[in-house]
């Protein structure tokens, strides 16, 4: 009886010891190191324009589109590397009204585009240098490109710029890099004058 008596003891006192449930960590957001900006001027013979852009940024002019030279030498790519991204840009020189509707008809095109997937869409006038003005559309949502523009003299010159994201698209972990390198953009937009 005294065993019965010691094995119970023993049970209970194994079986009323606190225990500490054991779960996996939970997934975290990469820690995200923002670089210093200082600006540099973006000035080239095979481009018609100049703007201000970040130097931690890099431009890469565009040499092939889907296999084929690009329509017009003045397509680049503002590559942002810390975070994987880019700006791409594609200028076009404007001939007569009927390019230039049919340019801005592309535009919001592109951007339409993403409304299927996008939670909001602001679309803003900017102005620029030298009489040029335009939109930027800031979309919000698990959309492949949260910022589009594009800028225009409505004569001779029109620019179009998406950024775009080489990562999984995922609004809460990119919000504030969307941020960061939208201000970025932004410096672009209101420094880009086109050169006659």
């Amino acid at each position: 009886m005294k065993i019965y008596r010691y094995l119970v003891l023993i049970i209970l006192f194994l079986g009323c010891k606190e225990e500490r449930f054991i779960s996996p960590k939970p997934h975290m957001f990469p820690r995200i190191s923002y670089p210093d900006r200082n600006y540099t001027e973006f000035s080239e013979p095979y481009c018609d324009l100049r703007f201000s852009y970040p130097d931690y940024a890099q431009i890469i002019q565009d040499t092939l589109f889907f296999d084929e030279k690009p329509l017009h030498p003045c397509w680049f790519d503002v590559y942002f590397e810390p975070f994987n991204g880019k700006l791409h840009c594609s200028y076009y020189p404007i001939s007569n009204e009927k390019d230039f509707d049919e340019l801005i008809k592309d535009a919001f095109t592109f951007v339409d585009k993403h409304d299927i997937k996008a939670n909001y869409r602001a679309e803003t006038a900017i102005k620029g240098r030298n009489n040029t003005g335009g939109l930027i559309f800031e979309i919000d949502g698990p959309v492949a490109t949260p910022i589009q523009f594009f800028l225009t003299d409505s004569i001779n010159h029109f620019i179009r710029g998406s950024l775009y994201f080489d990562n999984k698209v995922n609004p809460d972990s990119m919000a504030p890099v969307h941020v960061f390198v939208g201000e970025d953009v932004k410096q672009i937009i209101s420094t880009l004058e086109f050169i006659d």
